[in-house]
């Protein structure tokens, strides 16, 4: 009687499976990605729960300021199975030593080494270009800034080390331009003093954006497409 009890209370207990651990993912890069400014939470809403968005991302990071403040360890120690890494904003000139890097020297240099250490450690990395910021020339197009380099260097070295590339830079460029300057207003943030910052995302543009980043996710990363539970 007893060893027929321990059998039957057996069968209800949960039997766990890797398919019922949600897949991690997680964002590594700067205000324009965190949850305040950026795309991170749209990003998150995009995904059922068997999908944990895990958001790193920092405001004033560059791809060396991120790692020199102790930053990556953690990411890792997440142990994730995507690495989405988007820098580029804080490593253009003008940012200080501690952060500004050279687009085609050490910002490259620092992107790869996230890359090879991102998969010795068992995780997908994903290379994502900065989305721009919504500065337009008087025709209407979006002005072509200091981010241009960084942009080129991130596509050539995903293309290089065989990484999936998010072009959020393109995506952003083209849907900015289409809306422009006064549809931009709407997912523009406001800044202290009421004044439209053209940089950061306020709460549309957050979820915007999120979304499209979503979109681009699931496109390089297909088998990922079953999780999305936003249009």
């Amino acid at each position: 009687m007893k060893t027929m009890m321990m059998f039957f209370a057996a069968l209800l207990i949960p039997v766990w499976s890797p398919a019922q651990t949600p897949v991690r993912v997680v964002l590594v890069g700067d205000s324009t990605v965190n949850d305040e400014g950026g795309w991170g939470t749209g990003f998150r809403a995009s995904f059922s729960p068997d999908v944990a968005v895990i958001n790193h991302a920092m405001n004033g990071r560059s791809s060396k300021s991120f790692r020199s403040e102790g930053r990556w360890e953690p990411v890792l120690a997440d142990k994730p199975q995507y690495v989405l890494l988007q820098f580029g904003h804080n490593d253009v000139p003008g940012k200080g030593p501690d952060r500004e890097t050279a687009a085609n020297g050490s910002y490259r240099d620092n992107l790869a080494r996230y890359v090879d250490e991102a998969r010795a450690a068992g995780a997908t990395p994903v290379i994502v270009t900065s989305i721009v910021r919504r500065n337009f020339t008087p025709d209407g197009k979006i002005v072509r800034d200091s981010l241009v380099p960084y942009v080129a260097a991130a596509r050539a070295l995903a293309a290089e080390k065989r990484v999936p590339l998010m072009d959020m830079y393109d995506l952003t460029l083209r849907q900015s331009e289409a809306l422009g300057p006064e549809g931009c207003k709407e997912i523009d943030a406001v800044t202290r003093d009421g004044k439209p910052d053209h940089t950061h995302l306020g709460a549309k543009g957050r979820s915007v954006i999120g979304a499209m980043a979503a979109r681009e996710f699931v496109r390089v990363v297909p088998e990922l497409g079953k999780y999305v539970v936003a249009p």
